[in-house]
């Protein structure tokens, strides 16, 4: 982005718009002053900390100006312009409304219970091919998230994808009205938040909420062997396209194989061609469907969209495969858990072929609410002695699982540890492992299991 201090004080209408401003050029926004960058605008927000108490701290790494809220107005800084507001974060989620009504690209906006990111940077991959396009970073999804990426946008750009996460009702509604997207994309309906919402048609509720904001000649996209999905869709009176493996839906997937490198397949559309996702696990499929029929949408030539799912580079720490500092091969799905992802994974991680041992290190799954014990117990059904050798629980939810799994596995398989026991579990892990063992490492962020990640890779000190 680009703006001087007055276009933005104007567009969030800032207490002291009408204020002779100095000539100064904003190039860009950040809310944490350790991660500010020379010519950014400084929003200090309030959440667990007072981000106006870090104003020294922004204008050392650069800050050119910042929001400022009339209720600090004591503290108001006097070294650099000060735009006074209300609410900072409102001003900020105003001024990226604003700046993406200035630079009116197209926006596709995605979410979903399990998926989205793989299948936001799967829509980017594709796009890219014929426009410049801007995505979300990371995992900068919610109500600061998303106005963040909105003005990260370069001048240039044609199509932003933006990822949209919720966890309460209203969230999904607010974000849509925000970007009002071309495309609205839902993956799927999963339990992920289930303790918020309680049942899965509450979920899909919510999820239909980014369908709020799209525009009346927009194209709403979803997973069409989703009941759920089907039943909420009939009251949607924009264009709409479904993807699944049901031969029913607008794009359907076939002819599915996977590898510990890839998954290949075929679809409805494009019977000829056959495309080829550079991660493991046949849940894929529907995210690369998602993306092939948002790049139809864009009139994305077949072959390119072919080329990019192919080559298209999943953000870290999405079902990776590293190798352990012995050799053995480690499955990194660290960065979040829910029931459906984690079935998903055991199931594709049981399929590959290994000369050794798999093992499972599995950690708590949050946000489960009075159901987590049941969701917890529900993966001894992807979890065989004949499959994967060996189970390794972290957490306290994990308990549940571990007394089903101590009936199906022989003595001395299956091994519990409280969630600050994790220091014994990579004791006993690292000296089991062996380098033609294969490691799933698969839990909610919380557990920290890159703790774990972190061990296996590392050479033991002597």
């Amino acid at each position: 982005m680009k703006m001087q201090v007055a276009e933005i004080a104007k567009a969030v209408q800032a207490v002291n718009a009408e204020q002779a401003w100095p000539d100064v050029n904003v190039t860009g926004v950040a809310f944490d002053s350790r991660k500010l960058q020379a010519g950014d605008l400084f929003i200090p927000l309030m959440g667990a900390n007072d981000g106006h108490q870090y104003i020294q701290s922004a204008i050392e790494h650069g800050a050119v100006a910042t929001l400022w809220a009339s209720d600090h107005a004591d503290d108001v800084p006097e070294d650099l312009p000060v735009i006074m507001v209300a609410d900072t974060l409102t001003a900020l989620q105003q001024l990226g409304q604003y700046y993406l009504q200035k630079i009116n690209p197209k926006v596709v906006a995605v979410t979903g219970s399990n998926g989205k990111t793989t299948t936001k940077d799967m829509i980017a991959s594709v796009l890219s091919t014929q426009f410049n396009v801007t995505k979300t970073h990371a995992n900068f999804n919610n109500q600061i998230g998303v106005p963040v990426t909105l003005l990260s946008m370069e001048p240039n750009t044609e199509v932003v994808v933006v990822e949209m996460g919720m966890d309460h009702f209203g969230e999904l509604d607010f974000l849509s009205r925000l970007v009002q997207p071309d495309v609205a994309v839902i993956t799927m309906i999963g339990e992920a938040h289930i303790e918020f919402f309680g049942t899965r048609d509450r979920i899909a509720d919510a999820k239909m909420e980014i369908v709020h904001g799209l525009k009346e000649d927009g194209t709403f996209i979803f997973n069409g062997d989703e009941p759920l999905l089907q039943e909420r869709a009939k009251e949607v009176s924009q264009h709409q396209r479904t993807f699944g493996l049901d031969d029913t839906n607008t794009l359907a997937g076939s002819d599915i194989t996977t590898s510990r490198a890839q998954t290949q397949f075929k679809t409805s559309l494009w019977p000829d061609n056959t495309y080829t996702i550079p991660m493991m696990g046949a849940y894929n499929v529907n995210n690369a469907l998602a993306a092939l029929l948002v790049a139809d949408t864009f009139h994305i030539r077949p072959a390119a969209a072919q080329q990019a799912i192919a080559s298209f580079v999943p953000t870290e720490n999405r079902t990776e495969w590293l190798t352990g500092y012995r050799g053995e091969a480690i499955l990194s799905d660290v960065y979040n858990s829910n029931p459906t992802a984690a079935r998903r994974v055991l199931a594709a991680f049981a399929a590959v072929p290994t000369k050794g041992q798999r093992i499972a290190v599995l950690g708590d799954m949050l946000e489960l609410g009075d159901q987590s014990d049941a969701l917890h117990m529900s993966l001894a059904s992807e979890l065989d002695p004949a499959t994967i050798a060996s189970v390794y629980l972290n957490g306290e939810h994990m308990r549940a699982l571990a007394e089903v799994l101590q009936e199906k596995y022989p003595a001395g398989a299956v091994h519990y540890y409280q969630t600050d026991q994790q220091p014994q579990l990579i004791a006993d892990l690292t000296a089991t492992v062996s380098a033609d063992d294969q490691v799933l490492l698969k839990g909610s962020h919380g557990i920290h299991l890159e703790k774990v990640l972190t061990a296996l890779e590392a050479a033991p000190e002597k």
